[in-house]
């Protein structure tokens, strides 16, 4: 089974910085994409960054040049740091990552942490 661990959440006022870590930890045979998803009340999940096993990141536009995605494969963690936050980031963020096991399995599976708060607020 493989397990994602969120940390890092919290309250912050709008301009601040916070960073969060998910580790995955398991039976992990190799993770090709991690990622952060988010979840504000009333509204879908939505992706905030993507970073590949090769480094390549994808960032939701609402988030470009505040945001950073960057991963320590050698740990199997993933980190989001995130600047000049606004209230409208506020939001459930999720830690995702696809996985595979063993050698055998074919396809990478999605697996999703239980998700840590942020809240932005004056």
């Amino acid at each position: 089974q493989v397990q994602l661990k969120e940390s890092g959440g919290g309250s912050v006022q709008p301009g601040g910085s916070l960073r969060l870590s998910c580790a995955a930890s398991g039976i992990i045979f190799s993770i090709n994409r991690m990622g952060w998803y988010r979840q504000a009340p009333g509204k879908q999940r939505e992706l905030a960054a993507t970073i590949t096993s090769g480094g390549q990141t994808n960032y939701a536009d609402s988030v470009k040049d505040r945001f950073t995605i960057s991963r320590d494969k050698a740990t199997n963690t993933v980190y989001l740091q995130m600047n000049w936050l606004k209230p409208e980031d506020t939001a459930v963020y999720y830690c995702n990552a696809g996985v595979r096991t063993t050698s055998l399995q074919r396809l990478y599976r999605d697996y999703w942490g239980q998700g840590t708060q942020v809240t932005v607020s004056s």
